[in-house]
């Protein structure tokens, strides 16, 4: 994400600790470099994650980064269903919710 861009806890840490914030951004894209997944999958992935730690916005970036990498809605919903027999109908239910909050922006 670029300067002024992203939720409003996400705006002040940029504006106070830009070097952190680029350097955690890079991580992430050098992790995704470094092996055979596409974008598309890790973000699935990391959308499957970010639900079973209940972090809405990380649920909320990486639905909307999966997106921009070619996932279709469905593909996000089946990423969440598919975690039910491993965290439970509680939180699939609630980051089904905050998918859907990503899907209506």
């Amino acid at each position: 994400m670029s300067a002024k861009k992203g939720p409003k806890h996400y705006q002040l840490l940029q504006e106070r600790f830009p070097e952190v914030l680029q350097a955690v951004e890079q991580l992430g894209s050098t992790a995704r470099a470094a092996g055979p997944l596409d974008d598309k999958t890790a973000h699935l992935i990391q959308l499957g994650v970010a639900a079973a730690t209940g972090s809405v916005g990380a649920v909320h970036s990486h639905a909307r980064r999966a997106l921009q990498a070619g996932a279709s809605e469905e593909e996000l919903q089946h990423t969440l269903l598919l975690l039910v027999s491993t965290i439970g109908f509680p939180k699939v239910a609630a980051a089904l919710a905050w998918l859907q909050e990503t899907i209506d922006k």
